[in-house]
């Protein structure tokens, strides 16, 4: 960093009695950064147009935390598909049943608000547990009238509309679609693959005796893993069915026994909510010690670092020192502990 974009000091100071003035007392070092680095992009002489973005994805964000906050600790599944679906196609069906089988069992719904197979998600959840991340367009300038009622924030972009239908999000259902879906849907394989979002179940639905994702799956094969571009078994952490029943099992099989994970320095914590039997902690090792770069997996209770944060500390957990290259496997971990509690 040039010595013509450094911060003053005495700049830094100010930012920090603004926060103190505000009352702000929570996350006070991560509240400066932020608007430490607004005035870093004023001394950069960042363009207006670079401005300008980075204002509207900050307000987007706020707007779209804000909403999500009341719903924190209810499970939330996305669902993806196409805006051109129409009510009398049988995905329109598949993806309002699969909403409502869903909402029946607790979960909210979260799409991107639109019409189609956004529309009929929203419509087998309802208003009430239906939540919605618009996108202004020229064409689809306002959300279906299902949302539009109850929750719903809209975005500018793109990026920052993905980053909410995917981050609060526990469990994720793409109905067949364009560009869009797929976008979306590889976005997903992509974040799960290399460890940048945690382990989440992923579901593609398609209609009864549909092809749509049977020929994408031969592309994975024929092509993508034939050429070695991705490993043989990347797509197996996806369901492909045409079964509503078999997708909303999915979404909540996937919670029946694993909770969560942190990683506590170079060792992963997995948290469960059934005490790991001796047979099941020596059948992980058995399987999956080739994952590990020292040490075998364990059942233990709370490490200190989850202590201090009160951090799920009353869950029993497995800890391992999982290899971070092999982090694209951990879902089969996780498919091997919730198979324990079948």
């Amino acid at each position: 960093m040039s010595d013509r974009s450094a911060i003053p000091p005495e700049v830094t100071d100010d930012v920090r009695r603004l926060i103190e003035d505000a009352g702000i007392e929570g996350n006070v070092d991560l509240i400066a950064r932020i608007l430490a680095t607004g005035v870093g992009l004023g001394l950069d002489d960042t363009s207006r147009l670079d401005l300008k973005i980075t204002s509207a994805a900050l307000t987007e964000m706020r707007a779209a935390f804000q909403l999500f906050a009341p719903y924190q600790d209810i499970p939330k599944v996305t669902i993806f598909g196409s805006a051109r679906t129409q009510p009398h196609d049988a995905l329109y069906r598949q993806a309002t049943q699969v909403a409502r089988a869903l909402a029946d069992q607790g979960w909210m719904v979260v799409t991107g608000a639109g019409p189609g197979i956004m529309r009929a998600a929203a419509e087998g959840a309802g208003a009430a547990r239906s939540i919605g991340v618009s996108i202004r367009l020229p064409f689809e300038d306002k959300p279906n009238a299902i949302v539009a009622s109850g929750a719903n924030v809209a975005m500018k972009y793109f990026f920052t509309r993905k980053l909410m239908l995917v981050k609060e999000s526990r469990g994720f259902v793409c109905v067949p679609g364009g560009f869009g879906t797929l976008d979306e849907m590889f976005e997903l394989l992509t974040l799960q693959q290399t460890g940048k979002a945690d382990p989440a179940p992923i579901v593609l639905l398609d209609a009864p005796g549909g092809t749509f994702w049977n020929g994408l799956r031969r592309f994975v094969d024929e092509q993508l893993a034939a050429s070695g571009v991705i490993s043989p078994d990347d797509f197996d952490r996806v369901l492909v069915t045409d079964s509503v029943d078999a997708a909303a099992a999915a979404i909540t099989g996937f919670w029946r026994n694993y909770d969560s994970l942190r990683w506590v320095g170079e060792r992963l914590v997995l948290r469960v909510r059934m005490q790991p039997t001796d047979e099941l902690v020596a059948t992980l090792n058995e399987r999956f010690g080739h994952l590990l770069t020292e040490g075998q997996i364990e059942s233990r209770g709370a490490l200190r670092a989850e202590i201090d944060d009160g951090d799920r500390v009353d869950l029993p957990r497995l800890v391992l020192h999982l290899n971070p290259y092999k982090v694209g496997s951990l879902y089969r971990i996780i498919d091997a502990i919730n198979d324990a509690a079948a």
